[in-house]
């Protein structure tokens, strides 16, 4: 006898003789939202209660079982009941629960099958828990329940990585019992009746025994003090799962309690920002017009950007056809991508067989006449508006009608590149971040005549290449550059008046930045801004204070940094030391302009570099340059390795509130009226009492 009934809207019971099956259905990732929390555990209740069942089932519809929490929920106050009432409920079950995974049972969804009694995975399953993504930890169970499934090592492993794992993994560590093929309902029916039978067991994990690894733990711990001393979640998630050696309902109040504090850290507020501003971003009227097809890319310059860049559409599955001017140069460009891809094999991105489609997809060119049946030419060759003036007339001629120019200048005036073809509708940025292959920002610059359809597809462009696509305006640096130009003057201002390049580096690697500026410089190489402070040397106010004579005089050493062996530090070997002879220098320096060294203390100089990168950011914002705060954030994210956790230089500022901001730009001020202006948009938020998060949603 079959009989079907719905508990809810997301939940339905059917019952097939001795089987009970609980289907959840939420479209689209059956998200583990208010009510599929109360209809699983009313569900359970009814079929308990009933008693006429010997196993229960739970599967999902559509594509995927419980792919994570509700996102609609983020930010409010939570809902009864809470996830791990239900899953403790589903585990004290008299009728075995048994459950069927299949596409991605993530977070919430994967802790739903751990308190089950045996969990049945679909081949193609992906099981994780990415808590820590977003400063947390499992906080259903999943520090307790998988280490009795599966151990320590694996659970450390999965819940401090946050990256899901493959379904054989899974079933080789103990996480998941069976590995088959079939229709989730189909297959619920066959485990549920292998249960009736006995040929599939069953287990309660709070029956299940941990073998503790202090060893492990202990060098875990110690791994993440020195790696990711800033953060907070991945500590808790080694003292959660440390916990799992003791009684269930023991550990789970550890766990729980672990999970409350990482909710109450700013770290959270940071990351949930960047999980959700990485889907804002496109999420514009701009991004959603009709795109155009991209079938085939060319690609202008063969050096570090253009290699990378056609590293990036190579490894997107389109084909590139590479220009350069002079045979070396195209050696060393294909060179050059036919490494990027092998870095991609060795770290398990790409297979060889991929690998060798994609040098195929490569097509090597002196003759910029064979662009002409490509859908989209990027430009990638040194900052100079004659040659790019030059490149964008030809290209005028060669290309088809339809096709995409694009540039990736970082600085210069794409109107002005638009303005030397018949077609500057057809003509935008696109400003990728090296390496480019690598590096997931992508600044989508709108001219002043790009035409609607081309802007959409820059955006489609993007997220084919997996990158986040921001759209900027012109003006020079677009917004990440220009931002990084006012702030770098804060960095050469500390260093002239007492701080030197490694305190501030410290400094700002103690905020949580991977590198500190002078490192990034002579890893990127100091000609590169020494050549654009030149290029705009005429544009320079005389008034202002200038900020880097002292990198002028080091670069005129030949000293650009690692390439050279010498810039703000030595590289004789893997570890960079302090270079004396820059330091004198600067020394030199302040003896000349008559400066009496200052003692910065490293709040100080994290105040001084932040609160000028939040200047220029709100002036972005303010002219129209970026479209919302938002945007700005994501751009220092995703492109300028400004902390994840911190959410954003414009996030920051809400943390550091209106008020705060402008006593302190006030303060500097009286040192250098003409560098440290209070922004009339800070002003006029400050009197309305809004945030920048206020901004965001009305834009």
């Amino acid at each position: 006898m079959t009989t079907s009934s719905a508990v809810n809207a997301n939940i339905s019971i059917e019952q097939l003789g001795d089987i009970a099956l609980i289907c959840i259905d939420n479209p689209p990732v059956n998200a583990s939202g208010q009510l599929v929390r109360q209809g699983l555990l009313d569900a359970v209740t009814q079929l308990n209660s009933a008693a006429d069942a010997k196993v229960i089932a739970i599967y999902a519809a559509g594509r995927t079982f419980v792919a994570g929490a509700d996102i609609k929920e983020f930010g409010k106050p939570p809902l009864e009941p809470y996830l791990p009432d239900v899953f403790n409920a589903i585990e004290a079950s008299a009728i075995p629960v048994i459950s069927i995974l299949h596409g991605t049972a993530l977070g919430g969804g994967f802790e739903l099958a751990l308190s089950t009694h045996a969990r049945i995975g679909l081949k193609g399953l992906k099981v994780g828990l990415p808590e820590v993504n977003l400063g947390l930890l499992p906080g259903a169970g999943g520090t307790q329940r998988l280490p009795r499934l599966a151990g320590m090592g694996f659970t450390l492993d999965m819940a401090l990585s946050g990256k899901p794992v493959s379904a054989e993994a899974a079933l080789e560590a103990g996480a998941i019992d069976r590995l088959v093929e079939g229709d989730p309902r189909d297959v619920a029916l066959a485990m549920a009746q292998e249960v009736i039978d006995g040929t599939l067991a069953t287990r309660p994990t709070g029956s299940l025994q941990v073998a503790a690894d202090e060893t492990l733990l202990e060098e875990t711990a110690n791994k993440l003090r020195m790696k990711q001393p800033h953060l907070f979640s991945p500590h808790k998630i080694v003292e959660a799962v440390a916990a799992s050696t003791l009684p269930l309902a023991e550990g789970l109040k550890v766990e729980r309690a672990a999970f409350m504090d990482a909710m109450q850290t700013p770290q959270r507020g940071g990351l949930i920002h960047a999980f959700f501003g990485e889907r804002a971003v496109s999420n514009i009227p701009e991004a959603k017009g009709d795109a155009r097809d991209i079938a085939k890319v060319g690609i202008i310059g063969g050096g570090t950007m253009g290699s990378g860049i056609a590293t990036a559409c190579l490894l997107a599955g389109l084909p590139v056809r590479l220009i350069e001017v002079a045979q070396d140069g195209l050696d060393r460009g294909v060179a050059t991508i036919t490494k990027n891809l092998e870095g991609a094999v060795k770290r398990g991105k790409l297979t060889q067989a991929k690998k060798a489609a994609a040098l195929a997809a490569l097509e090597p060119s002196l003759a910029m006449e064979d662009l002409a049946d490509v859908d989209l030419v990027i430009e990638a060759v040194f900052e100079s508006m004659d040659v790019k003036r030059d490149i964008f007339g030809k290209l005028d001629t060669i290309c088809k009608d339809g096709a995409i120019l694009a540039s990736n200048t970082s600085y210069l005036d794409i109107n002005e590149i638009a303005a030397c073809t018949s077609r500057p509708g057809d003509v935008l940025g696109l400003h990728f971040f090296s390496p480019a292959h690598v590096m997931r920002l992508l600044e989508i610059v709108q001219g002043a005549e790009t035409a609607p359809e081309v802007l959409a597809t820059g955006f489609a462009f993007a997220k084919r290449l997996k990158k986040v696509g921001v759209l900027a305006q012109v003006c020079d640096g677009f917004i990440g550059n220009r931002i990084m130009n006012h702030y770098a003057k804060a960095v050469g201002y500390l260093v002239l008046d007492g701080a030197s390049p490694a305190e501030v580096d410290q400094a700002l690697e103690g905020f949580g930045l991977a590198m500190g500026p002078h490192k990034v410089g002579d890893l990127a190489g100091l000609d590169i801004g020494w050549a654009n402070r030149k290029r705009t040397a005429d544009q320079r106010d005389p008034a202002d204070r200038y900020a880097t004579p002292h990198a002028d005089r080091i670069c005129e050493q030949g000293w650009f940094g690692r390439k050279t062996g010498s810039g703000y530090y030595t590289y004789e070997d893997k570890h960079p030391k302090v270079n004396p002879e820059a330091i004198k220098i600067i020394e030199d320096l302040r003896s000349e302009l008559g400066i009496t060294p200052q003692d910065f203390s490293a709040e100080e100089i994290v105040d001084r570099y932040l609160t000028a990168m939040i200047v220029e950011s709100i002036r972005v914002i303010e002219d129209g340059t970026a479209k919302r705060p938002v945007d700005v954030d994501m751009v220092f994210l995703f492109g300028y390795g400004f902390p994840r956790f911190r959410g954003g230089p414009l996030h920051q500022a809400d943390q550091i509130g209106t008020k705060a901001l402008i006593k302190r730009i006030e303060g500097y001020a009286v040192e250098d009226a003409r560098y440290w202006q209070v922004p009339q948009l800070l002003r006029d938020m400050d009197a309305a009492g809004q945030t920048f998060a206020d901004l965001n949603k009305k834009a």
